[in-house]
């Protein structure tokens, strides 16, 4: 936070209409403001890196590199970044992998305007948040559940199996995420291993089946 108690934000999301709206919403309090905006993950970091916000608020989905990806890289440049998720999967699978991934929070887009406005003033404290119905589905997926396998992956792991099934190939996911394509055969062979199945049509069936992607992504 500034000497003037403003918390500066950036805040990262594809569509230009939620970004305006919540653009309007910040305006309204007196201790937030937006310092910059991305509508994708790369301008994302570039912003990060010129504007040193105080908070990130970031979406997962998003063009060109994602929002796991982009939280990734901003932690490995600045360890104590307080990042915040904002976004429209309701899976408790991508709260737990954005929490590893270095999120101080998680909240929904279905949750009501003040649930993300606290949320924002909690992860500028340094404390961890969950809207309501991720921390519910997280409880309810640590009490038994299919789910659960998806927590023996990595962060980097995760994002390869959200490309993998949604039809990109190996090379083309080593060019997303400025990998090797021999890091991501590997990985592909150990997400395989991992999740138990023993085949790609084995895979998608599973992603499918645990919400990791659906029909319409």
């Amino acid at each position: 936070m500034t000497q003037f108690g403003i918390i500066r934000i950036l805040f990262v999301d594809d569509h230009a209409i939620v970004r305006a709206g919540y653009r309007a919403l910040f305006a309204k309090q007196q201790d937030l403001q937006v310092v910059a905006e991305a509508a994708n993950g790369n301008e994302g970091y570039r912003l990060y890196k010129e504007y040193s916000p105080d908070v990130v608020v970031t979406d997962l989905s998003l063009p060109e590199q994602s929002g796991l990806e982009l939280i990734s890289r901003i932690r490995q440049r600045q360890s104590d970044a307080k990042i915040l998720v904002f976004s429209m999967h309701q899976n408790p699978a991508f709260a737990m992998q954005a929490c590893r991934a270095g999120a101080l929070g998680y909240i929904s887009k279905s949750s009501p305007p003040e649930v993300l406005l606290d949320a924002i003033r909690s992860v500028n404290a340094g404390r961890h948040i969950l809207s309501t119905d991720i921390a519910q589905a997280l409880a309810m997926e640590k009490l038994g559940g299919a789910g659960m396998a998806l927590d023996s992956l990595t962060s980097r792991e995760f994002e390869i199996l959200r490309l993998l099934v949604i039809g990109n190939s190996n090379e083309a996911i080593a060019q997303m995420l400025n990998i090797s394509t021999k890091t991501v055969c590997n990985s592909h062979y150990l997400i395989k291993k991992k999740l138990g199945v023993s085949s790609d049509i084995e895979l998608t069936r599973l992603a499918l089946k645990l919400e990791v992607v659906n029909l319409l992504d």
